[in-house]
């Protein structure tokens, strides 16, 4: 018998394999249609560990699924622009784009040499020209269709990587990257209107029901919907007079969920980055106090500040807002934790009912007024129906911000109030009437913040002309090109690349300069999907028909880490598409599996900078491809962590090679190695060949059905079942034995054919060699229909159950696999008796399959 030796069998039939062209797309539409694609990776070295498991369960899925009949598209590319290639050309004194196709050509020979089924024709790389001038292409449209805008607005700024980033790529205070401390400034940026598709976003989560349900609350958390209304405060004059004429500017709106609590707003806040908010002050006595404010909140990030359990820092401004439900006047302030990301950048403070503002108010002696309380406050009874102001202070340790009854809130007193309640209905409606006020429904996602100032990104496709203003680059000049002969190390940038931003004006013709910031790596990673269903398009990003014959993706795979930058922005894009009838479906991803992290020995998460990665290059040296694939599968479910252990790598291989040995038994090619041993009985052989016959067609039913829920681990659990199985029948059946019996005969090959079969998805290598050296069978097992499988012939004879005494295994029985439930329980009782030991039996309970448990007292 030829002996299992992956190092020679792998690297030849990869050859064979990129000869053959095997792998190439057919896009036959006699078959149905299966999109399986794993997220691309980020060129910034050879894959590991996180990668390797990535993308096995993809290529796992593709070629089960082209074993079951469909026509599969399985593609990868790289996410190529970004930070990390802009980093490593400065320090090595090199350029971006070196770095980048050097590290694609390493990690695209990591990936043959896993075996991965990519059609590499349809390879999309985000910093070729021939892909980003499309990118700049859908960025017009939605120029055209009044989706892009620059505006002056706070931005987040990272210090480290010297650009501004998106709300979410903020995390916890930190840039996403370099996970520095992230810091607001004021600047003019560009921003893609994902507002405007906000609500789509978040109803249609529903027809998502592929996604797991942590990912899809993820994202209607980030996009945050909060049913409220608009209510417009007045600004007093500086001698504290409200105007008997407001002006515009006179005029502060805010948003609030609950405006059946007006009353209880006793002081009003400004964020340290509303706009006029130092006018409000100058030449005061609080101007020094609110710019101290205004100074220390500028150090700490917006998701810091909002955070509930940090201590708030304000200062009174001198300032009284008139309160338009009541005409009162209360006092403004700047507070540290008011942020301008969300709502106006003003806040209606009710102290009684929100914790933040409660917690400031002791801080600053400020009033808590009660306005809505549960019956069983002590309150409560000295309150009930109290329309005028009795108490603004109150011993509470806490706010109040449940439902309840509505006091000392004039002709609403008595009311119910919440935030669905009554009281906000007919509030709303008084507010309405008087011009103060509307319904209003606020989201907390803000637009797309997409500009970034650095090189190696996709250049934004604007001009600025001193004549025409502000004009988009013509499609027909696409793509705008980054410039090669840039110096990062000698610090020059975009800005400063005379030959890049000196043009003309595509209107006027005119001397013009180019826009110099370049879009979010993000948007390359958008729609980068729908391209490969037509890479080589020149007149489009790609043909409708194509992008709607094989969209959505059929099953998606990557980190959860993605949940909200690159799977929200990729729905947006979707739906933008959508809109320009470029497509016909509403979300990209049908099914979306987020495979857990790959944890080192200790637990650790695998990254290079904790230096605890560990080399797929050096396990593939000891045990070949094949094993590393089918062991990162076995060792715990996709989704779930998976702490790496090489010692079960070695137990694999060592299953992989039982597996080659008795495939090569049940086809008479084992020589001297058979698993024969002498002294089994005819009777003991026949029903060791039942046994296996059973578990052929058990476990390819089973293995089916796990691939089909993702359960790889238990598949290949199943697999090592049927060949225990078989181990069995060699041993206790020779080879004359089964040579002499015609069943056998076939059964053997055909059972052979099988365990290969279930295998090739996991181990291809090994697969394909004893498919055609072994079995000799013509084709590639790759391109083989899936095993066919009996339910009837799957179902056991007997069963043996366990037998337990109150939650105690005592015996095992052998039954009738169909034998009704009353035999169950007596046989059952029967192996127990001297076990019970004259106890009284109060349940017999049966699992059917697996066990009978019996209570006894």
């Amino acid at each position: 018998m030829k002996q299992y030796n992956p190092h020679e069998i792998e690297p030849r039939w990869q050859k064979a394999w990129a000869d053959a062209d095997l792998y190439k797309v057919t896009e036959d539409a006699s078959k149905p249609k299966r999109y399986v694609l794993e997220m691309f990776p980020y060129p910034s070295g050879d894959i590991h560990m996180g990668h390797v498991r990535n993308y096995t369960i993809g290529d796992v899925i593709a070629r089960y699924s082209k074993m079951r009949g469909f026509d599969v598209l399985h593609p990868m590319g790289w996410d190529a622009f970004g930070l990390p290639a802009e980093n490593a050309a400065i320090k090595h004194h090199s350029h971006p784009a070196k770095w980048t196709y050097q590290n694609i050509d390493t990690q695209k020979a990591s990936f043959k040499r896993m075996g991965f089924s990519y059609d590499w024709d349809r390879t999309v790389v985000a910093c070729d020209p021939e892909y980003y001038r499309w990118g700049q292409w859908i960025f017009l449209k939605m120029w055209e269709k009044g989706l892009v805008e620059r505006r002056n607005s706070p931005v987040n700024w990272c210090p480290n990587c010297e650009t501004v980033l998106a709300n979410e790529q903020v995390t916890e205070g930190e840039c996403w990257r370099c996970h520095g401390a992230v810091e607001k400034r004021d600047l003019t940026q560009w921003y893609l209107k994902i507002t405007d598709y906000a609500q789509e976003l978040l109803d249609d989560l529903d027809q998502l029901d592929g996604w797991p349900e942590r990912v899809k609350q993820m994202q209607a958390n980030w996009i945050g919907r909060s049913e409220g209304a608009e209510v417009t405060f007045t600004l007093c004059g500086p001698d504290g007079e409200a105007p008997a004429e407001p002006t515009e500017d006179d005029l502060i709106t805010v948003f609030t969920t609950r405006p059946d609590t007006l009353f209880g707003c006793s002081f009003f806040l400004l964020a340290p980055e509303y706009k006029g908010l130092m006018d409000l002050v100058a030449g005061t006595e609080y101007e020094a106090g609110v710019r101290e404010v205004v100074e220390q909140a500028a150090k700490v990030s917006a998701v810091e500040r909002a955070q509930g359990d940090r201590e708030k820092h304000g200062a009174f401004t001198g300032r009284y807002m008139v309160n338009p439900i009541n005409g009162e006047k209360v006092p403004v302030w700047v507070a540290d934790y008011i942020v301008s990301d969300y709502g106006t950048g003003a806040v209606m403070a009710v102290p009684c009912g929100d914790q933040r503002d409660f917690e400031f108010a002791r801080k600053y002696d400020l009033p808590i007024i009660p306005i809505i309380l549960g019956e069983d406050d002590p309150l409560y009874p000295q309150l009930n129906g109290v329309q005028e102001r009795r108490v603004t202070s109150v011993d509470w340790d806490h706010a109040y911000d449940a439902e309840g009854i509505l006091v000392q809130s004039g002709t609403y007193t008595g009311m119910v109030g919440g935030k669905h309640s009554p009281a906000v209905d007919a509030i709303i409606a008084d507010l309405e009437a008087a011009g103060r006020g509307r319904r209003k429904v606020e989201f907390r996602l803000r637009d797309w913040l997409i500009s970034r100032q650095r090189y190696w990104g996709n250049p934004i496709p604007a001009v600025y002309c001193p004549e025409c203003g502000l004009v988009p680059v013509p499609e027909r000049d696409l793509p705008v090109r980054l410039p090669k002969d840039i110096d990062l190390a000698a610090g020059e940038t975009l800005a400063t690349h005379e030959a890049f931003v000196n043009t003309t004006c595509p209107v006027c013709g005119g001397p013009a300069k180019r826009e110099t910031d370049t879009m979010d790596t993000f948007t390359c990673s958008s729609w980068y999907y729908m391209r490969y269903t037509d890479p080589h398009n020149e007149e489009l990003p790609f043909a409708p028909e194509k992008a709607n014959r094989w969209l959505p993706v059929d099953q998606y795979i990557g980190g959860i880490e993605h949940a909200i930058l690159h799977l929200l922005y990729s729905r947006f894009y979707t739906k933008v598409l959508r809109d320009l009838g470029l497509v016909d479906f509403d979300e990209p991803f049908a099914n979306l599996l987020t495979q857990g992290m790959v944890l080192d020995e200790h637990g650790e998460v695998m990254s290079k900078s904790k230096g605890n990665v560990i080399s797929p290059e050096e396990m593939i040296a000891g045990y070949g491809a094949d094993a590393v694939r089918t062991y990162i599968l076995f060792m715990a479910p996709p989704d779930k962590e998976l702490q790496w252990n090489e010692d079960g790598l070695a137990g694999i291989y060592k299953f992989m090679n039982r597996a080659w040995r008795i495939v090569n038994d049940l086809v008479g090619q084992a020589g001297d190695e058979t698993f024969y041993q002498e002294g089994a009985s005819r009777e003991e052989g026949e029903k060791a060949l039942e046994k296996f016959v059973r578990e052929r067609h058990r476990v390819v039913g089973k293995v089916a059905d796990d691939f089909d829920r993702n359960n790889f681990n238990t598949a290949i659990a199943a697999i090592m079942e049927l060949c225990n199985a078989a181990g069995d029948y060699l041993r206790k059946c020779s080879a004359d034995q089964r040579a002499a019996c015609a069943f056998s005969r076939t059964f053997d090959h055909e059972a052979a054919e099988v365990i290969v079969k279930l295998m090739a998805p996991m181990a291809p290598h090994w697969a394909e060699e004893l498919w055609r050296s072994v079995l000799g069978r013509e084709g590639s097992a790759y391109e083989q229909p899936w095993p066919e499988f009996d339910p009837e012939q799957a179902k056991a004879d007997e069963v043996e159950l366990a037998v337990q005494v109150n939650g105690k295994v005592k015996a095992k029985i052998t039954v009738a696999a169909d034998a009704p439930e009353d035999d169950v329980r007596a046989a059952a009782l029967s192996a127990v008796e001297a076990a019970l030991g004259g106890k009284d039996v109060k349940k017999v309970v049966v699992v059917p399959g697996r066990l009978v448990n019996i209570v006894a007292k």
